[in-house]
C-alpha cells in the first residue's frame, strides 16, 4: 500500500519579513567586475518589536536569508499608545530626515515607501509620517528605526520625571509657616 500523503503545515515565524529592496552591486577586480546581491530586509511581530538589516551574498536568497539573521540580532521596542505613538518626533539620518506624528484612531498609517514597512511591521496602527530630502531607501528606514528607537529613550525619561512630580515638594510658603511657628 501507497502511503498517505498528508500536506506541510506552515511553521508560524515569530517574526513577519519584508523585503524592501534588493540590488545588484559590483566590485571591479583584476578579471572585471565581481556581481554580488545586497537585499534590505524589516522585520516585526506587529506587538512593537521592529528591526532591519543589510545582507549581500552572491544569490538573492542568501542575501535575503543573511539580513534576516542581521534584523533579527538588531531588534528595537517600541512604545505604542492607543494604536500610535506617544509623541511627535522628526529625525535626520544621513540626506533622509523622518518626521512622525500620532494621529487618532481611525486615521490608519499614511506614509510612504519604506517608511510605512516599518510602521506597519511595528505594529501602529494610526500615524501620520512623512520623509523629508533623500530618497534613499536604506537612509530612510534607518532614520525610521532610530526614529523609533528614540522615542523610547524619551518614554523612559518621561517616567522617570512623573515619579519625581508624584512627590510634594516643599513650595516657599510652606516654608515661611514653618519658620513663623517655629518661633512661637
Amino acid at each position: 500500500m501507497a502511503k498517505e500523503s498528508q500536506p506541510r503545515e506552515k511553521e508560524k515565524k515569530e517574526f513577519e519579513e519584508r523585503v524592501i529592496e534588493i540590488d545588484r552591486v559590483s566590485r571591479t577586480v583584476k578579471g572585471g567586475k565581481r556581481m554580488r546581491f545586497r537585499a534590505l530586509v524589516v522585520i516585526g511581530n506587529r506587538k512593537g518589536k521592529v528591526g532591519m538589516g543589510l545582507g549581500k551574498a552572491g544569490d538573492v536568497q542568501s542575501a535575503v536569508k543573511k539580513a534576516v539573521k542581521v534584523a533579527k540580532r538588531d531588534l528595537i521596542e517600541v512604545p505604542i499608545v492607543n494604536d500610535t505613538i506617544p509623541h511627535e518626533v522628526t529625525v535626520k539620518f544621513g540626506g533622509a530626515q523622518v518626521f512622525l506624528k500620532p494621529a487618532a484612531a481611525g486615521t490608519s498609517i499614511i506614509a510612504g515607501g519604506a517608511v510605512r514597512a516599518v510602521i506597519e511591521l511595528a505594529g501602529i496602527r494610526n500615524i501620520l509620517s512623512k520623509i523629508i530630502g533623500s530618497s534613499n531607501k536604506i537612509n530612510n528606514v534607518r532614520a525610521t528605526i532610530k526614529t523609533l528607537d528614540e522615542m523610547s529613550v524619551v518614554k523612559a525619561k518621561s517616567k522617570a520625571k512623573v515619579k519625581k512630580a508624584d512627590t510634594p515638594e516643599k513650595s516657599v510658603k510652606d516654608d515661611k509657616k514653618d519658620r513663623e511657628k517655629a518661633k512661637k
